[in-house]
C-alpha cells in the first residue's frame, strides 16, 4: 500500500510522548561546552606555545583593534564553558550517588545550572575588568 500523506496517524508514537525539557537541553549543553573546552585548551595551549618561542607579534594582532573584541568574548565564553561544565559534572556526581532523579526537581536544577555558570564568569571577568 503505497503511503498517503495526509494520514493523520504519526510515523513513530513517541512523537506523541516527546516533550523539550530542561534535562535534556541541560545534556546536549553539557556535551557542546565538553567540545568548546576542547577547542579552547587547544587555543589556549597554541597561543603560549607561540609565546614561548618568541612569536608575540604572530599572536598580537588577536589583542588588538577590533580583533580584541572577539577575542575577549571567545575568552568570556570558554569560561561560561568550563564554569557551565564543571556544575554540570557536580550534579552527574550527584546521580552517581543516586540521587536527583526526581523529573521537576532535574529540570530545575537544569535551568539554575545553566543560570549558575554565569556567576563565576561574571565574577571573573568584572574583576579583570577592574
Amino acid at each position: 500500500m503505497a503511503s498517503d500523506w495526509s494520514d493523520p496517524r504519526p510515523m513513530s508514537p513517541h512523537l506523541q510522548v516527546w516533550r523539550w525539557h530542561a534535562t535534556m537541553a541541560s545534556s546536549i549543553l553539557h556535551r557542546a561546552t565538553g567540545i568548546a573546552n576542547y577547542i579552547g585548551a587547544v587555543a589556549i595551549s597554541v597561543w603560549i606555545i607561540l609565546l614561548a618561542f618568541g612569536a608575540e607579534g604572530w599572536v598580537g594582532f588577536l589583542f588588538e583593534g577590533w580583533m580584541a573584541w572577539v577575542t575577549r568574548f571567545g575568552l568570556i565564553l570558554l569560561t561560561y564553558c568550563i564554569s557551565y561544565h564543571w556544575l554540570n559534572g557536580l550534579r552527574h556526581l550527584v546521580w552517581d550517588f543516586g540521587k536527583g532523579y526526581d523529573p521537576a526537581g532535574s529540570n530545575l536544577r537544569s535551568y539554575l545550572i545553566i543560570i549558575a555558570a554565569v556567576i563565576p564568569t561574571a565574577l571573573l571577568w568584572l574583576n579583570l575588568g577592574a
